[in-house]
């Protein structure tokens, strides 16, 4: 089989399994790329947004599958279907004005370690503070503006969409399952949105990088996966399981920072003595200063610039 298609299939996995359970999939699809990249060579690189569209396509229609029967319902339930657009608005602004700054500043699997960190946060104290009986149909506009911007704080890779939601609607009283379904049902327009956002972006290549095989096979494994994933999902919310995923958020987030702290540490400090003006010390016996301070060239060479 065509390696790219494996790599593609792996990713599939990854988006399937960490974009419904509350674990972060952009956290974990930064990171399995980075380690594909080391130990293997290949990243995806520039076609990593082609294959994203890919396996954000399979996820939507994960969540279509799974929730069909609610996304029916909601031609009887206008007011639902309020609280949800309400809840979408926060993200969405964020997501045009700031989601390329975020994206580059995060790319670091350091920083998504400890975007990690903060999603095992939310999960242990939603779990812990949960105390509501509310249903979707009787939630306060306000709170669902509240479940909104705690979505919005997802766009930061490494913090989980579904865990953030699922946390804060049960922070401002929704019941347990009632949240869950809520949250995957704010999913559809952030994630179809964001799709077909960078679908747009790729009209204007005229190469996407990347296989139509290997975007099936992502696309695929990614609906598959997140199928089972979601419906797994669903059940432990039942059974008050959510301190386990945060467990394991804590436990990737340290393992992470582990391996990439003393990467980014050595980069740096690389970094601060290009930086360092040289001396040069005269002879002696010649005419001159003590020292002078040679400054460091306007222009840098390509080398030099990618370490910056």
């Amino acid at each position: 089989m065509d390696s790219e298609v494996v790599r593609a299939i792996i990713l599939g996995v990854v988006q399937g399994i960490a974009e419904f359970l509350p674990i972060s999939s952009s956290g974990h699809l930064v990171i399995a790329d980075k380690l594909m990249e080391e130990f293997s060579g290949h990243g995806f690189g520039e076609a990593g947004l082609s294959l994203n569209v890919a396996l954000h396509v399979g996820s939507l229609f994960s969540i279509l599958a799974v929730f069909w029967r609610d996304i029916l319902g909601l031609w009887n339930q206008w007011r639902v279907c309020g609280l949800i657009i309400l809840a979408t608005i926060p993200v969405g602004l964020i997501g045009v004005l700031f989601e390329d700054q975020i994206n580059s500043a995060f790319t670091e699997p350091l920083f998504v370690g400890c975007a990690l960190l903060l999603t095992a946060v939310l999960l242990l104290v939603g779990q812990k503070m949960e105390s509501g009986s509310v249903v979707v149909p009787e939630l306060p506009w306000l709170k669902a503006l509240i479940i909104g911007l705690f979505q919005a704080v997802a766009i930061i890779p490494g913090v989980s969409r579904s865990g953030s939601t699922i946390a804060g609607g049960m922070l401002v009283g929704l019941e347990r399952s009632a949240a869950a379904r809520f949250s995957f049902l704010l999913a559809i327009p952030p994630i179809g949105g964001a799709g077909l956002l960078k679908f747009l972006d790729l009209r204007d290549q005229p190469d996407i990088g990347i296989s139509v095989t290997a975007l099936i096979a992502g696309m695929v494994t990614s609906f598959v996966v997140g199928y089972l994933s979601l419906n797994w999902l669903l059940k432990l919310i039942s059974q008050r399981q959510l301190h386990r995923f945060a467990a394991y958020c804590a436990i990737v987030a340290v393992a992470t920072i582990a391996w990439r702290l003393p990467t980014v540490t050595q980069g740096n400090l690389q970094s601060e003595s290009n930086q360092t003006p040289s001396a040069t010390v005269p002879s002696p016996g010649e005419d001159s200063e003590i020292f002078v301070l040679q400054p460091e060239p306007f222009f840098y060479s390509t080398d030099e610039v990618r370490r910056f």
